[in-house]
């Protein structure tokens, strides 16, 4: 039996869209369409392995009526889920979108967790190891929850010999790439990148040199620097290489991101070659964009635009 990539969200979201020809403050507004989706970075990753017909469970903390309407919403799409139950509510994500594309969000924060919550999802997390050959984390941590967690996540996956790809920023991703065991690939913007250093990085050469001689980012195999529609900056070990991308009718960017972790850990767990991976990933990222749903692509389209996406190797 094939082993499935390991999707986790530890903030997970009910995401609600409410769309208004016009936002009315301190009035009344009815909303006469609705969408209620499964949210969270993860969930898209999960939903988009799924789409590529790569064997996924979806995993993190849920709890209250709103977890149960997320798993709930799995389960209608037949994706796997183990999540470990909290005796808190999860959290609902409101996007409103108004007055000719304007879009206001009301992010709910969460639920508040414990040391003892943390220690009990590292045991969960440990246990869900078995038959997994890729581990993705995504996303922001709830509240409560220490900056180390996903540093421990790495440890005990990597003992494993079971590669983790991290996508997240700020703090969870310093302590990450500052431990022994680091992350196998991460998956910050430029933005990112400068704020682990606490300096600017003005150009490509800039961004390079960084990759190359800090040591934070020693050891991790893979880097990749998303640039929008400017496709991809990528360090495998020692190499660099430059992705570029076909220009495309962008309907949906929310999501690009996820569905490029989901294309980058589809190739890794097959034992894709280097050029498969990063064109894989870049080929999701840009099926997401051409859609109106977050975290979906059409397969269909797959093999049509991966040939559209060219590689220059840098070094």
């Amino acid at each position: 039996m094939a082993k499935s990539i390991l999707a986790v969200t530890m903030n997970p979201s009910v995401d609600i869209s409410y769309p208004l020809e016009r936002l009315q403050l301190n009035s009344v507004n009815r909303v006469t369409e609705v969408t209620k989706t499964a949210g969270g970075k993860g969930l898209n990753v999960a939903r988009v392995l799924h789409q590529l017909n790569s064997p996924v469970v979806a995993s993190g903390v849920l709890g209250g009526t709103i977890g149960q309407f997320i798993q709930k919403k799995l389960d209608e799409t037949n994706i796997k889920h183990n999540f470990m139950p909290i005796d808190q509510e999860s959290r609902n994500c409101i996007a409103i979108l108004h007055d000719d594309m304007q879009q206001t969000e009301l992010l709910e924060t969460g639920p508040l967790l414990t040391d003892k919550d943390e220690a009990n999802y590292l045991k969960h997390f440990k246990n869900s190891l078995d038959g997994i050959s890729v581990v993705t984390i995504s996303g922001s941590l709830p509240k409560g929850l220490s900056m180390e967690l996903y540093a421990k996540m790495i440890e005990i996956a990597s003992i494993k010999e079971i590669p983790v790809l991290l996508d997240s920023s700020g703090e969870p991703l310093k302590v990450s790439l500052s431990r022994k065991h680091k992350p196998f690939l991460i998956k910050p913007n430029q933005e990112e990148i400068a704020q682990l250093i606490a300096k600017p990085i003005n150009d490509f050469v800039e961004l390079q040199e960084v990759l190359a001689t800090n040591p934070l980012f020693e050891g991790v195999e893979w880097v990749v620097i998303s640039l929008g529609a400017d496709g991809a900056l990528v360090k495998h070990n020692t190499e660099f290489f430059r992705l570029t991308i076909p220009k495309i009718d962008v309907v949906n960017p929310v999501g690009s991101g996820d569905s490029t972790v989901a294309g980058l850990a589809s190739a890794i767990a097959t034992g894709a070659d280097n050029v498969e991976v990063m064109k894989t990933g870049m080929t999701t990222g840009m099926l997401n964009t051409m859609e109106k749903k977050t975290g979906f692509i059409n397969n269909d389209l797959f093999n049509e635009y991966y040939k559209k996406v060219t590689l220059k190797k840098l070094n």
